[in-house]
């Protein structure tokens, strides 16, 4: 199979004119389109089949319920497990396959045409690619993006994630929406038989798992790195004292730290299993409990820690970190059927009335009936009415379910850091 690559340039001049230059004032943009071509033997008789000029369906995905579907592979080969959810985003594939809290997951797009904008550098939100891989219906042949420096496939090979496509992500959909989030295994591999695939399929289970293990950072670092101004909103009116905040890594994404270093925020950034006592040794301003994956009753260490930090000084849980405060505080947590993927969910405040278009991505949730008085809802998903924030001013505590860096997402929760800020500064204030 021979492969080219063709560089298009779209402009105000035509670059192949007799005059042969353009103006420096026009404005060229140039996009790539790969093309594969098959050899064909043009003497003598053809030796075994011709290879097809297009790409046949190489790879399944086997899904816990029986059901075989065949696509086509891009990015790494070979065999993985994972838990299949599906994202309603429309942009943002590089946010979502960097997010820690996919860690262990399949995600499928339900928007269809996905890789047309590339990848880049900047729109990392970890260091690495935790999910287990990538299930879009079509993969774009060309990217056209002034910020584009490698294609999603090569992104993905590089960094062993597996990915398929020309599939019924429609029709998978469907079935999650219905039957919940389902367990899936991914392969390359013709040697391994569909019920070989499916036996894995059956066999292997998220619940209970603890994830946060391996995404949690190794050791204490600072993190200085505001939002850039040329992303950056809502910057009027904020604090001008610096606030030092300890942030647990459960799977932090990079924009949280950006936001709160944006506000004004000194933050060190601490393991999963840093100890309290070292946390209040620091005596920081407030405490950070970051978004993560998996279940949160799979780590009971985390759960002490944030215990001992309860009350002691100001905190602020996200996602999984929202779910640690909950069982701290007494109450329980619950799968969801399929959870909470994507950036268009909406969320009621209840305290103002206020509705924000929120980034979610999650698969447990917190029963608020299980939790004790004093604790009060602040906020609720609008789709399925579970709790989508927390708050206990007795304990000088805030929660949201959801990701209000919204990286990719709105960026209507955004003034939550404003308030965290204010809770910290009130607390100054009363020492």
């Amino acid at each position: 199979m021979a492969s080219r690559a063709i560089d298009y340039a779209i402009g105000s001049c035509n670059p192949l004119s007799a005059a042969g230059f353009c103006p420096k004032s026009a404005r060229v943009r140039i996009f790539t389109v790969k093309c594969s071509a098959a050899s064909v033997a043009t003497s003598g008789a053809s030796v075994g089949s011709p290879e097809k000029p297009w790409k046949v369906a190489d790879a399944r995905l086997a899904l816990e319920d029986g059901s075989v579907w065949r696509a086509k592979s891009f990015g790494a080969t070979g065999t993985q497990v994972g838990e299949v959810v599906f994202n309603t985003s429309l942009t943002g594939y590089q946010e979502i396959l960097t997010d820690p809290s996919y860690a262990g997951q399949f995600v499928l797009m339900t928007n269809p045409h996905i890789g047309n904008t590339g990848v880049n550098f900047d729109d990392e939100e970890s260091q690495q690619c935790f999910l287990g891989g990538l299930v879009i219906r079509s993969l774009s042949i060309s990217t056209s993006n002034w910020r584009c420096t490698e294609t999603l496939g090569a992104y993905l090979a590089k960094r062993n994630i597996m990915g398929i496509y020309d599939v019924d992500t429609r029709a998978i959909t469907r079935r999650l929406r219905q039957d919940g989030s389902l367990v899936g295994v991914l392969s390359t591999e013709d040697s391994k038989t569909d019920e070989e695939l499916l036996e894995m399929s059956r066999t292997w289970d998220i619940v209970g798992v603890d994830l946060i293990s391996g995404v949690t950072c190794k050791a204490p670092y600072e993190w200085v790195d505001k939002t850039d101004k040329e992303w950056d909103f809502n910057s009027n009116q904020r604090e001008k004292e610096t606030f030092h905040v300890i942030a647990y890594d459960y799977g932090i994404k990079h924009n949280i730290l950006r936001r709160l270093a944006s506000y004004g925020c000194k933050i060190t950034v601490v393991p999963s299993t840093w100890p309290a006592s070292e946390t209040l040794k620091m005596k920081p301003d407030g405490v950070l409990f970051s978004n993560g994956p998996g279940d949160p009753s799979a780590v009971p260490y985390a759960v002490e820690s944030v215990k001992k930090i309860i009350g002691e000084v100001p905190v602020f849980g996200i996602c999984m970190g929202h779910q640690l405060l909950g069982q701290a505080l007494g109450g329980k947590t619950y799968k969801m059927k399929f959870g909470h993927h994507g950036g268009n969910h909406p969320v009621r405040n209840i305290r103002t009335g206020r509705v924000e278009i929120s980034a979610q991505n999650h698969n447990y949730a917190v029963d608020p009936a299980s939790l004790p008085n004093g604790v009060e809802v602040t906020h609720l998903n609008l789709n399925d009415g579970s709790c989508a924030g927390l708050a206990y001013p007795q304990r000088k505590l805030m929660s949201l379910q959801y990701h209000p860096e919204a990286s990719p997402g709105p960026h209507d929760s955004d003034p939550v850091f404003e308030e965290f800020v204010k809770l910290m500064k009130r607390e100054k204030q009363n020492l």
